[in-house]
């Protein structure tokens, strides 16, 4: 439930209403705005019986809300959230960001040169796998800590932020240590536990999209990271699985307009995992710029064809910096400067 206050309402009046909230054993979050002041119910199971709030001095409405997530919506949350990673800020507003890098961490070698070729391009993060999830369990699984060492280096060599994924709670200590962002798979988006101990910690995470997970999966998913108290979430959409077979998976574009209605949450769009096709990367990288995306992350690797994974969907630096061009051109079309 939400509960929207009049603007004259006193803070007296807010602690008289949040007082009665917490009286019927639920979690009241006052949620200031520039258009209202509001108070958020939480931890309720099903329906909660407003009519002694209704009635309470400073009380404007209450809102039934009956998504199962709430802090992740518009209702509790109408204004934008910007999420910041050392002065790369993803939000309504902001130039969207690019983030690139290889899906895995090879060598110090190659990570040193994808940030090169990155950050000549101008991108503005560096993402790089160190626990790798692959499908067959005698695929390259990455190169772990040593993998994570190798791209804190790179990122701090060409003044990059970081992004990488976690797969495992044990991981978590490590992983905070090295990278500025933590990642949580497709395959690990209904890891609630994982989410939970994520949402307990003060470190920015990319959420991606379930293969098979619906809108209203995705946001609840990132609802378990926000109710742990980390508000630091950006949503990415990585195409889900159809019956269609052209493509590695279905790059769902709608989702970038919907979630941008429905959350205050950032969303950023992975055409590479999508689409599993570098010919393709360029123009869904456009067309998710279009569609209102607050950033693009796609796969870059020094030499793709030698690449030990993702290769056939990995950019070259010389695609990368070709396509950043053009990506230049539309940014400013859109209206963005700078």
């Amino acid at each position: 439930m939400l509960i929207v206050m009049h603007h004259h309402a006193t803070s007296e009046q807010m602690d008289q209403v949040i007082a009665a909230v917490k009286a019927m054993g639920l979690t009241a979050e006052p949620i200031p705005g520039s258009l209202r002041t509001a108070i958020g119910v939480l931890g309720n199971q099903g329906y909660v019986d407003d009519s002694t709030i209704r009635t309470l001095p400073g009380v404007r409405e209450t809102i039934h809300v009956s998504k199962p997530y709430k802090i992740a919506s518009r209702d509790f949350h109408p204004e934008a959230t910007i999420v910041d990673i050392s002065g790369v800020k993803f939000g309504d507003n902001e130039k969207p960001v690019i983030i690139a890098g290889p899906c895995s961490i090879e060598t110090e070698e190659q990570m040193l040169a994808a940030a090169k070729e990155v950050k000549a391009g101008g991108g503005q993060m560096l993402r790089g796998g160190a626990f790798k999830p692959r499908t067959g369990p005698h695929s390259f699984q990455g190169l772990g800590i040593e993998g994570l060492k190798y791209l804190q280096q790179a990122g701090k060599e060409y003044d990059l932020p970081v992004v990488t994924e976690v797969m495992r709670i044990e991981q978590l200590d490590d992983i905070c240590q090295h990278a500025d962002m933590l990642q949580i798979g497709a395959r690990n988006m209904q890891n609630f536990d994982l989410l939970k101990e994520v949402g307990k910690i003060k470190h920015p995470v990319l959420l991606k999209r379930g293969m098979s997970a619906t809108i209203e999966e995705f946001l609840a998913a990132a609802e378990y990271i926000l109710a742990e108290g980390n508000r630091d979430v950006v949503l990415c959409e990585r195409g889900i699985r159809t019956f269609e077979k052209a493509t590695r998976n279905t790059l769902d574009l709608s989702v970038v307009p919907l979630i941008r209605e429905m959350s205050h949450l950032p969303i950023v769009v992975d055409p590479s995992h999508a689409t599993g096709k570098r010919m393709l990367v360029p123009v869904m990288t456009k067309a998710a710029l279009v569609a209102g995306a607050h950033g693009v992350m796609m796969e870059v690797h020094p030499n793709p064809a030698k690449a030990l994974c993702d290769g056939a969907q990995s950019l070259s630096g010389a695609d990368f910096g070709a396509l950043m061009i053009e990506l230049n051109s539309l940014m400013e079309f859109l209206g963005f400067q700078g």
